[in-house]
């Protein structure tokens, strides 16, 4: 049967050196995939147009080398490719968990409660409830005035005392 190939010679070499190649392709990089490579190689000799090869074995080690190249870039495209699309999306790297880590949790939660106390101590106690209504029920400033009977003025005052003690209380947590 192997004589009817077009290449036998070539055909030939693969199957005495089987065992070989399929060696050289795990040491190269193939690892699990080595059995794919290896069968990615018979078909470009299969497919392949050439006249009689005077190193058989060099040239079955020549392809599986160029088979594993072409491997490795085909997938340094894809994750380029799979990078770029995930950075348009918005999103990120996939291998990496969006997921916070602990210690990240623990100090969010540590300044949540900071936050808390701080406007807990703010004096006058409308200026917590400014500030809240402002920026976490998104209220208008206009609106809140009414809301509490007082000047425009006053509710900008409120919320600059607010931010004044917030952003001495970030630089604390940043010093830390």
């Amino acid at each position: 049967m192997a004589d009817s190939l077009p290449h036998s010679g070539l055909h030939a070499a693969f199957l005495q050196h089987r065992a070989q190649l399929l060696r050289f392709i795990a040491a190269r990089g193939g690892g699990t995939d080595a059995e794919d490579v290896l069968q990615e190689v018979w078909l470009r000799i299969s497919a392949a147009q050439t006249g009689p090869v005077g190193n058989p074995l060099s040239y079955l080690h020549r392809t599986a080398n160029t088979v594993l190249i072409d491997r490795y870039r085909a997938r340094r495209q894809a994750t380029l490719r799979d990078r770029a699309w995930s950075e348009t999306q918005g999103g990120s790297d996939p291998a990496v968990s969006d997921a916070p880590s602990a210690e990240r949790i623990v100090l969010a939660r540590d300044l949540a409660r900071a936050v808390e106390a701080l406007l807990a101590r703010l004096h006058p106690p409308r200026v917590a409830a400014v500030f809240r209504r402002h920026r976490i029920d998104g209220v208008p400033q206009r609106q809140i005035a009414g809301e509490f009977g007082i000047s425009l003025s006053t509710v900008e005052a409120d919320l600059r005392i607010a931010y004044r003690a917030l952003a001495d209380l970030r630089e604390q947590f940043d010093a830390v």
